[in-house]
């Protein structure tokens, strides 16, 4: 946990009407940058941790400071709020900042397909055949409003389910939480990311009918590649911040090309044991069922942004997602010299 006054203490300033701007504290000094996660340990960031346990950053002339927040949405507050100036998370929530007036903009992808799968209980749900037999049944998600929720609504809102509440949403906050409910019939199935569902696949205990691991998956779920994980800041920090962006996309691409050929003992060795859940064949496993989600080069995919406003959209009543101007949520400018210099 971590507040205003503890980033203060640790040379963090804010200047002006408190937005975050990068500084060195002496002509040469590596600049500081807080970057503000929700679930660091998650697969969808797992760049962000390579990139820093690699020493990508301070390569690159950063002295960053990743800071994982408790709660889904304290990041984007935490930058919103000054108390952070890069936030990593998933690119829909840009799409709905700018909705609600607030501009924040991506400019280096992590993933290109968010690594939800949703799947039945074989024990309570033993005769599934279609997303019909989900009527009346209780579904998983990690939380209001998560990818993993919005998946979940989705695929039941294609068999005209959920309307009039035709099925319940239980919010599973933990992976702990998430696997007791599952393995003692509190809910009948799950729409979550690893390495819970691979626990779950090696159990024998879940049948899986969609999978957003793969590209191949995310297409047939979404119709084409879903942007999930970036690295993005308000645009007023972006547009005065170049050399600084350029930097932390040098370090995310580096870290992301890395990952496209890294092996299990690599992992191992790079990734914070705690990570693991105790299980390392667990999260191997897992890792290499993920591996095709992640971008190879930081580059945000020319219809991405059009197929994350449209899942949006599919939710939204009011239209509001139509106006979005998608340009405005994202720039390829730095990702693209990160992507010839790596040669990614």
């Amino acid at each position: 946990m971590w507040n205003r006054r503890g980033l203060l203490g640790a040379g963090m300033t804010l200047l002006g009407t408190g937005m975050p701007v990068a500084w060195t504290q002496t002509t040469g000094a590596p600049v500081k940058v807080v970057i503000a996660v929700d679930q660091k340990s998650s697969f969808c960031y797992l760049p962000l941790t390579i990139a820093e346990r690699r020493g990508y950053f301070a390569e690159e002339g950063l002295d960053v400071a990743v800071r994982e927040l408790p709660e889904p949405g304290e990041a984007l507050n935490a930058v919103k709020s000054g108390l952070a100036q890069v936030m990593s998370g998933p690119y829909s929530t840009l799409i709905s900042q700018q909705i609600k007036g607030h501009s924040q903009t991506a400019f280096v992808l992590q993933g290109r397909a968010p690594q939800m799968v949703m799947g039945v209980s074989l024990k309570a749900m033993a005769h599934y055949r279609e997303l019909r037999d989900l009527r009346g049944r209780r579904i998983g998600v990690m939380a209001e409003g998560s990818a993993s929720e919005r998946i979940a609504r989705l695929m039941v809102a294609r068999a005209g389910l959920g309307a009039r509440n035709e099925v319940q949403f239980i919010r599973l906050a933990t992976s702990t939480e998430a696997l007791t409910a599952f393995h003692s019939g509190g809910i009948d199935a799950i729409c979550y990311n690893d390495p819970t569902i691979t626990q779950l696949e090696q159990s024998g205990a879940l049948r899986v009918i969609a999978d957003t691991r793969t590209l191949r998956g995310c297409t047939e779920v979404f119709g084409g590649l879903m942007p999930a994980g970036c690295l993005s800041a308000t645009s007023e920090f972006v547009a005065g911040n170049a050399k600084t962006c350029q930097a932390l996309t040098d370090a995310m691409v580096h870290g992301l090309k890395w990952l496209q050929t890294a092996g299990p003992s690599d992992i191992i060795k790079t990734v914070p044991e705690h990570y693991f859940l105790g299980d390392r064949a667990l999260y191997l496993a897992a890792f290499s069922r993920a591996r095709e989600a992640w971008s190879p080069d930081g580059v945000m995919p020319a219809t991405g942004p059009g197929t994350a406003a449209n899942l949006l959209a599919t939710f939204d009543s009011t239209g509001a997602v139509q106006r979005v101007d998608l340009t405005r949520t994202f720039t390829n400018d730095f990702a693209r010299k990160a992507k010839a210099r790596f040669k990614a």
